[in-house]
């Protein structure tokens, strides 16, 4: 259980602007995972295992896309008459705007809740996390801010990047161009009230209409600058979703080494549950080495691949090394090959697309789009173009 007062704030307002058509018509929090879930519910699920039952979901960019899976918090038991789920929608006329001014934005209704510790997390990161972990070490360490930090090969520009000694935050960077080793932030935060709250005003009053932008622009650096923040390391699996790539590799990895399971009764990550039948292999369907979501029919082959539900793969036709969201039809005789398929797509029977060798960069299918079988879209092409 929860070892104190804790406002978990999940910052589920992130474009995902590098993910392209992936996040054209929905907030990153919403893109599926694993056929059958979501992105946010890892945080949210862990919320739930970790005994937090006061969650605060900060949206921002299309958020219906958000709103409309959280089905008001039940799968998550948050539907309660005290507490629980709380949806912050962006006001009508309010500008897009960073983590720490949305934050700041709703700094009266923090005030108000009065929590002891209130927790910050993403919703766009596949990962497992006990939080009563981060909280305790909070609290013992009597810290302003404790930053939860994972080891990352690679990519650290697109990060915070902290230096530690002997537990304490000795340096923020955000995004740094020339980052110093390899230890990056979650963005999984926990923040004394009182210092979070006089740091959001005091990088207002810095900032004035510049806005205070996102949490590792101003007020992190500020916080970690006065000797306020500590370290707490994370060990286990975590895969940020940020680009087309990474949205494949972490399908991947699901079915290469599996980081950790979805079902596991003592810390289940939970969903949203839809209606549909069970998966089916119909006639000479073949499948090795993949996931079928629910209601999926295979009568052709499928390997190493990931299906949505609904999704069908006709007769003769071949997906391999490949993610395809939900309700996508594969035509007879087609072949898809390292490539997203987002969801409705059409291929067409005969039409080719992506690449076949381990190098190759994943192709991406954007919605409801039809391939025809004269289009080829090769390896790391986009459709359409």
């Amino acid at each position: 259980m929860a070892l104190t007062r804790t406002l978990l704030v999940v910052l589920a307002g992130d474009a995902g602007s590098r993910l392209e058509s992936l996040t054209a018509r929905r907030a990153k929090p919403a893109l599926p995972y694993g056929g059958t879930h979501r992105l946010i519910d890892f945080t949210l699920s862990h919320a739930a295992n970790s005994g937090i039952s006061d969650v605060w979901v900060v949206e921002q960019h299309h958020p219906l896309s958000v709103t409309e899976h959280l089905a008001g918090g039940r799968p998550w038991d948050l539907d309660r008459t005290r507490g629980g789920l709380l949806v912050l929608g962006p006001e009508p006329g309010e500008p897009l705007a960073g983590t720490a001014e949305a934050l700041w934005r709703r700094a009266g209704a923090i005030r108000a809740h009065e929590p002891e510790v209130v927790l910050v997390a993403p919703a766009g990161a596949v990962y497992r996390m006990d939080f009563t972990d981060v909280v305790a070490r909070h609290l013992a360490a009597r810290a302003a801010l404790t930053v939860v930090t994972t080891r990352r090969d690679g990519d650290l520009p697109r990060h915070g990047t902290v230096q530690v000694h002997e537990g304490r935050v000795t340096e923020y960077v955000s995004r740094p161009e020339h980052p110093r080793g390899d230890l990056a932030a979650t963005g999984v935060l926990a923040f004394d009230p009182a210092a979070l709250l006089a740091g959001l005003e005091d990088v207002r009053s810095a900032r004035g209409a510049d806005g205070l932008g996102d949490l590792g622009d101003h007020l992190l650096p500020a916080l970690v600058g006065r000797g306020e923040a500590v370290e707490q390391r994370h060990q286990g699996y975590w895969a940020e979703v940020g680009t087309v790539e990474e949205y494949w590799r972490v399908h991947m990895d699901l079915l290469d080494r599996p980081p950790f399971d979805l079902d596991d009764p003592a810390w289940p990550v939970t969903t949203r549950v839809r209606r549909h039948g069970g998966a089916r292999v119909l006639g000479a369907g073949q499948v090795a080495d993949a996931l079928l979501g629910p209601g999926s029919v295979v009568e052709g082959t499928v390997r190493r691949s990931v299906l949505g539900a609904g999704v069908r793969v006709a007769a003769g036709a071949e997906v391999i090394d490949s993610v395809l969201l939900d309700d996508v039809r594969v035509g007879p005789g087609a072949v898809v090959r390292r490539t997203v398929v987002d969801e409705g797509v059409r291929v067409r029977g005969r039409a080719e697309v992506g690449g076949a060798a381990e190098g190759d960069v994943v192709a991406l299918v954007a919605a409801h789009a039809v391939v025809h079988p004269r289009k080829r879209v090769p390896a790391g092409g986009r459709y359409p173009e």
